[in-house]
């Protein structure tokens, strides 16, 4: 219960006007009140003026503010939001979502910084948290939001971040897939994936900058499409979403004539893994196969041959137009690499499968899981009896040694074998990208129950994966992983307190020399003042 009482100041002779709030007091049981200062009472109306909020005395003799206050970790999201204006992602989000880009930033810090935690407990962090949102997300209005998210948003997004990449690097392109307990999603699948899950499936693609470390594209498909039937779509998209000079490198899993047909239609630059089982690489495999250990190609600084070749690429475009297949020879450069270490661990492979073959054929306990390794290793003439022998083919042995230890790179720019090994080993940057995205923040198996859902969620977590991807970077280029793991690194931050008040600037607890020295080693200038 409320009301006004009026109390004048002896000293100055003014009159001020309080709301006095009755409340009971259950441990000294009795009624008590609290007074907040509303204003002072003009002489000559004799009506309320509102004046500047001040500390008011009430009739418990305890000072109260009548000014609305608060305080909460900030050392983290203070990094989070520079990383966002330093990338443009929150220039770009507000662009594409006006109305809730505040809510996705808040969800992605929290999916950041609460490692697998899931977004049940949104509202427990954000009473402890300053966030751009500021306000908690129930996990209705989080549903809300992803269905939000529209297809024509994320496209805009993608086209801006794009442009934030660096325009020379090379683009790593993979795929993974990602289990789910909803039956009720379009795209979900029953195949076989890259984490033998028996949960069905989508597939993830993404983009990944290779210098950068930095995502900016993902698309999701239906979970049984396999690798070397998705870069059609991602040409599209590139098409569409106007990228320029665009350079992909791949694994061999994306690899076919097709493929490599397109990338030279759409003046692409590329960089592909291709098997040495293939009969053009096993002529030129052949060319080298004694002198690649020559002196002249050995590494010293990966510990391995190398060696490139200038081949023809047979190109052909079928054109509908004219009802005519163009044949023409494009320039391409073949990069061959022999590891004596992995033909070693090669061999001693084949051997011990060797050994389990026969050990399973001699025995006669038959695994039809191995029918087609037993017909391609041994001479069968019909199912093996206990007791039964079996006769090697030596020359399929000797054929599958001679390509141990090498593995092969096509290009149709990169001349180096050296720098396009550079290059395709940071690509596996994306693999540790797709781990953080799964374990990390806890999208391994997603339980959202609509499309829609679904989208809008995986556009969040992306949205938090650029995020991570640029500490992790920063983390290796600066060795801070021998003292740190990630979840340490963002736990130093995160403890660092701020202090708001209405009217006010806001204001940061004690930040220690250790703090400054990682916000800088995050190439993020430490905050002093804040506003």
């Amino acid at each position: 219960m409320s009301s006004i009482v009026y109390q004048t100041n002896k000293k100055t002779g003014i009159t001020y006007a309080y709301e006095s709030v009755s409340y009971w007091d259950k441990e000294k049981q009795q009624s008590r009140a609290k007074r907040r200062c509303i204003g002072k009472i003009d002489p000559k109306t004799k009506q309320i003026v509102p004046t500047r909020k001040r500390v008011c005395i009430s009739d418990d003799s305890f000072a109260q503010s009548a000014i609305s206050a608060s305080r909460g970790f900030y050392g983290a999201t203070y990094l989070f939001d520079a990383i966002g204006k330093k990338l443009g992602v929150t220039e770009d989000l507000k662009k594409c979502f006006p109305k809730t880009y505040r809510q996705i930033l808040s969800v992605a810090y929290y999916l950041i910084l609460e490692d697998k935690n899931p977004l049940s407990r949104f509202p427990k962090w954000s009473a402890t948290h300053k966030h751009p949102y500021g306000k908690d997300i129930p996990s209705q209005r989080s549903s809300e939001l992803f269905a939000s998210i529209s297809e024509e948003a994320r496209e805009y997004f993608f086209r801006l971040q794009g442009k934030h990449r660096i325009k020379e690097e090379y683009w790593a392109y993979d795929t993974t897939s990602i289990s789910s307990y909803s039956k009720c999603l379009s795209q979900v699948k029953y195949e076989v994936n890259k984490d033998n899950d028996p949960l069905p499936q989508i597939n993830l693609a993404l983009l990944f900058g290779e210098k950068s470390n930095i995502p900016f594209y993902y698309r999701k498909m239906a979970g049984n499409i396999p690798d070397v039937k998705t870069l059609k779509n991602l040409l599209a998209d590139i098409d569409f979403l106007g990228y320029e000079k665009v350079k992909l490198v791949m694994d061999r899993g994306f690899y076919s004539e097709a493929n490599v047909n397109d990338l030279y239609k759409n003046r692409l630059k590329f960089l592909i893994a291709t098997k040495t089982s293939l009969k053009f690489i096993q002529t030129e495999l052949d060319k080298v196969r004694t002198s690649i250990r020559d002196w002249t190609y050995y590494s010293q600084k990966y510990d391995l041959y190398a060696c490139s070749v200038t081949i023809p690429w047979s190109y052909s475009q079928y054109r509908p137009y004219k009802k005519e297949t163009l044949k023409e020879e494009r320039r391409m450069y073949l990069h061959i690499y022999m590891n004596t270490e992995k033909a070693v661990e090669d061999e001693k492979c084949l051997m011990k499968l060797l050994c389990t073959l026969q050990a399973e054929l001699e025995s006669g306990k038959w695994n039809r899981q191995h029918e087609n390794q037993y017909a391609k290793y041994f001479e069968l003439k019909s199912p093996p009896v206990r007791g039964a022998k079996v006769t090697v083919k030596q020359d399929v042995i000797a054929e599958a040694k001679k390509n141990f230890g090498f593995f092969v790179l096509i290009s149709n720019e990169v001349k180096d074998p050296i720098e396009a090994l550079e290059i395709y080993r940071n690509k596996d940057l994306v693999e540790k990208a797709f781990g953080n995205l799964k374990d990390r923040l806890n999208f391994n198996r997603t339980g959202v129950s609509s499309d829609l859902s679904l989208d809008g969620k995986l556009f969040v977590e992306f949205v938090a994966l650029i995020y991570l991807s640029f500490i992790k970077k920063k983390m290796q280029d600066k060795d801070l992983f021998k003292k740190y793991t990630m979840q340490e690194l963002l736990d130093k931050f995160d403890i660092i307190e701020s202090f708001e008040q209405e009217g006010r600037k806001l204001r940061i607890g004690e930040v220690t020399k250790q703090q400054i020295e990682l916000y800088e080693a995050m190439d993020i200038e430490p905050p002093t003042s804040l506003h």
